[in-house]
């Protein structure tokens, strides 16, 4: 009660003293040390239990404990959920895009710490995932909650949590400049330029409180230029990136489809538990996050990729090491599908730079063995990592610059843009929805960066639904009919069955000849006298199939049901009204 006084005190006292640009500004700088600090910490708990768990494993044997331990980090997640949630648990960007377009960019209070705790668990245990999607997710909530209790509207609480992801990606890679882009291309694309400026203070800030905490580097500096005669090879990067990053948005599409269809939540961790243990066990770089592999990569330590395996006497011969190398990028996206699908908590972030790093490598790895060229091995890791974030989560922009930023690469400016423009233009053609948008888009929830789409997306068909209409039943008499004209102001009338079924319409139009026949009044029922319904609107239905039956039927009224039960009336003057309100609101400028 005090302190739901005290935020309407404050509330007052805010409207009468700082105008709303200035307080956006204050709200992002607090939301960027809030995000920065959960980032901080859940970067120093995974690094701390995976050290614990790992600091006695022999380099020059394989360890049954890389098969147990995921199992039992993805069992201790899916208890957390079970247990201290309770409830719809919703993981991954997806459904932060889904609370923007759906839920009007509320997440609820316990998404600011449950990522943390299952994401901490499942990665320190193996899981094959990042912690990026968690702290997105986080910041996302930290910032939709802050601007919930400032009492703030839809906009500027999609702009707030906007900011709270791109605090996170900022604060876990120290790289502010690719936490504004990440939130600018997946979250805000509708945004205009004046929002960057609340996103760069959140940044900033982020960043700032991490580098204060936590100042080591992710991958040592790039330090040696591109060549030109390179430019061929990295073309040809370029399509192999874009290629498997298609594969990867396909298969993890089909592999997450299949774990819904496991409607049983035990059986769910065996089956996904024990395929990620497996893949661990044999393939000991798909353990957690990837990042330990990509920094050998860098630094030249090619054969440590076979450390803790049953392959690691075969170090010294190269065909090995490229088919190790091939085998991993493939299963690397079973292994993060089975991760997620079986109730762990990571995304696709990290996996997506950890397989660009492997086919940098080995693209490079393989010229260089054939001696078509000397190649620059880092370069070409450097860039793959960009190639493929590109081509999976369709941010070229943010993956230029976080890898310019995460490992000092401005030198190869040029062929970051090069890789990552074409691998995006290759998968998005086979592939025309990001691994985040693809089930979104399937649901006709967000469907591309067209404008008209996203306000369209933004509809809610509920809120559409009119149910003030008298509701006649197929046996009434043309009697029952007239009470209800005579007492209605609208010109419809549903006819239903006993069970609620709709059977028919009536329109006024339709029976105003006869009105004035006295002698019908009793003897004619409704059924003789109702029209056939031309279509139905389902509730399940998107606004888009609602205006595609609209014009088809060339109609302003559409009734409304579910599994074939009568709920109401969606008007195409309503659904126009509401458009056009959505657009008017969507072109004013907060900042």
């Amino acid at each position: 009660m005090h302190f739901k006084l005290f935020l309407n005190s404050f509330h007052k006292w805010r409207i009468r003293n700082i105008g709303n640009k200035t307080f956006l500004i204050i709200s992002s700088g607090i939301i960027g040390v809030v995000a920065g600090l959960a980032a901080v910490l859940l970067k120093q708990l995974v690094h701390f239990v995976q050290w614990l768990l790992k600091s006695n494993f022999n380099l020059h044997e394989s360890n049954i404990l890389f098969f147990l331990y995921p199992i039992l980090g993805i069992l201790i997640s899916v208890l957390i959920v079970q247990f201290f949630i309770k409830g719809k648990y919703y993981k991954g960007i997806s459904a932060v895009l889904f609370s923007i377009f759906k839920k009007s960019s509320k997440l609820d209070t316990h998404h600011t710490w449950s990522h943390l705790l299952t994401s901490s668990i499942t990665v320190s245990f193996g899981g094959s995932v990042g912690l990026e999607a968690p702290v997105v997710s986080t910041g996302s909530a930290i910032g939709s909650n802050i601007a919930r209790v400032l009492r703030l509207g839809y906009k500027e609480r999609t702009l707030l949590l906007g900011c709270g992801a791109a605090a996170g990606i900022a604060a876990i890679f120290n790289s502010p400049i690719a936490g504004v882009l990440f939130a600018y291309e997946v979250l805000l694309f509708q945004f205009t330029v004046p929002a960057f400026i609340p996103l760069l203070i959140a940044s900033a800030s982020a960043a700032i409180v991490s580098k204060l905490l936590y100042s080591g580097q992710l991958f040592f500096p790039v330090t040696e230029g591109w060549e030109f005669n390179a430019i061929p090879f990295y073309i040809l990067l370029a399509l192999v990136c874009g290629l498997i990053s298609a594969y990867i948005i396909r298969m993890n599409h089909k592999i997450e489809e299949f774990f819904k269809t496991r409607k049983n939540i035990y059986v769910k961790i065996l089956s996904g538990g024990i395929t990620l243990g497996m893949l661990i066990f044999i393939f000991p770089p798909l353990f957690g996050e990837g990042y330990g592999t990509i920094v050998n990569l860098l630094n030249g330590a090619y054969t440590k990729i076979l450390e803790h395996s049953l392959f690691y006497d075969f170090g010294s011969n190269p065909a090995f090491i490229l088919i190790f190398v091939f085998v991993i990028i493939l299963v690397k996206i079973f292994a993060t599908a089975a991760t997620i699908g079986s109730g762990g908590n990571g995304g696709i972030f990290a996996p997506s730079l950890f397989t660009g790093a492997l086919t940098g490598f080995g693209f490079a790895f393989l010229i260089n063995t054939t001696g078509l060229m000397n190649l620059n091995i880092s370069n070409f890791i450097v860039v793959g990592m960009a190639g493929i974030l590109s081509g999976v989560i369709h941010i070229p922009l943010t993956a230029i610059f976080l890898i310019a930023e995460i490992t000092s690469g401005y030198v190869l400016f040029v062929p970051l843009m090069i890789v990552s423009a074409l691998s995006f233009f290759i998968s998005k053609y086979f592939e025309p929805y990001s691994v985040y948008t693809k089930i979104l888009a399937e649901k006709g929830i967000v469907r591309t960066n067209d404008k008209e789409d996203t306000l369209i997306s933004h509809m809610n068909l509920e809120e559409l639904i009119e149910s003030d209409f008298v509701i006649l039943k197929y046996y009434d008499k043309f009697q029952i009919l007239l009470n209800a004209i005579s007492h209605s102001k609208r010109n419809i009338f549903p006819v239903t069955d006993d069970k609620g079924t709709l059977v028919g319409i009536v329109r006024l139009d339709d029976v105003r000849e006869m009105m004035f026949e006295t002698k019908l009044y009793d003897k004619v029922p409704v059924e003789e006298i109702m029209s056939e319904v031309q279509d139905v609107i389902h509730k399940s239905d998107n606004i888009r199939d609602v205006l595609v039956k609209f014009q088809r039927t060339e109609t302003w009224n559409l009734p409304v049901v579910e599994e074939g039960t009568y709920i109401g009336f969606v008007s195409k003057s309503r659904l126009l009204d509401d458009y056009r309100t959505l657009f008017v609101s969507s072109s004013k400028e907060l900042i």
